[in-house]
């Protein structure tokens, strides 16, 4: 069976809805435009669906010139994609231990999400230059940069992995709950389990790291309501003693291919890990 792309989801701004693409480009950090804003209290702590599961149900779309947000009960957010008159102050941000350099979006953002979230809360956009770059203890030793995402550039999820663990849950859950960037086909289940690279057209990615799942997988996408939590039944057999957590999809780095557009439908090559099961 042919191995190919059957999604492609961009998170604009952390833990807020996700955007599908038929087609993308890739950045430097992910795909483009992907966790290049979050949320933050007024400690600068970045907001997720963790403990703030309303975010779901803030949409983003970056068009030409601006990002928009959109939520209910609220008017549309326009954020200009440049910033005319004086930048920015740079703020000290922090996702999860990692110190990150944000850029404030402002008044009109900050009144706006603090509404959208119930609390006092900030948009931030990442600094160009931050320097935040992915655990080299997986990643490797060329620096993967980043952006907003929880720790590294990519996630990358399997269809027939999901269908299993479908056929084993009372209620279906939706890829989406799981906030993949590429999703593919063709592979049988858990076979990310044992890739070492992944190559769509000019683009090759390298799974690092599988990925430890918190309660989000449990939260409707669009509502932000409780939902089928699939966790406990993927603790059955997907508990890594060695990651101490569950596993769903794999954390991904770009190897080459900064620049190339990718697509829904593109055929994958992948190689294996010489190493197999990483003893997790």
């Amino acid at each position: 069976m042919r191995i190919a792309v059957t999604g492609l989801n961009v998170y604009p701004v952390k833990s807020t809805r996700g955007t599908v693409r038929e087609r993308v480009r890739v950045s430097a950090t992910g795909l483009e435009w992907d966790r290049q804003w979050m949320i933050v209290n007024e400690r600068g702590t970045f907001l997720s669906q963790r403990t703030h599961p309303q975010l779901a149900r803030i949409v983003p779309e970056v068009r030409e010139r601006e990002l928009l947000l959109t939520a209910p009960g609220l008017a549309t957010l326009s954020v200009p994609l440049e910033r005319r008159g004086a930048p920015a102050a740079p703020a000290s941000v922090q996702v999860w231990r990692d110190d990150c350099t944000g850029l404030d979006e402002g008044s009109e953002a900050r009144a706006w999400v603090s509404r959208a979230v119930g609390e006092p809360a900030r948009l931030v956009r990442a600094a160009g230059d931050m320097g935040r770059v992915a655990n080299p203890e997986y990643a490797g030793a060329t620096p993967a940069p980043l952006a907003f995402p929880d720790g590294y550039p990519l996630l990358v999820c399997n269809e027939a992995s999901l269908a299993e663990l479908n056929e084993r849950l009372p209620v279906p859950v939706p890829m989406e709950r799981f906030r993949p960037n590429v999703v593919v086909t063709g592979l049988p289940a858990w076979a990310e389990d044992d890739i070492d690279t992944i190559a769509i057209g000019p683009l090759t990615l390298r799974l690092v790291k599988p990925c430890t799942r918190c309660r989000i997988p449990s939260i409707d996408q669009r509502s932000g309501e409780p939902s089928t939590d699939p966790v406990p039944e993927l603790r059955k057999f997907r508990f890594s003693s060695k990651l101490k957590g569950v596993m769903f999809g794999e954390n991904a780095v770009i190897v080459a291919g900064v620049g190339a557009d990718i697509a829904v439908g593109d055929s994958c090559r992948v190689t294996t890990d010489a190493v197999a099961a990483r003893s997790l």
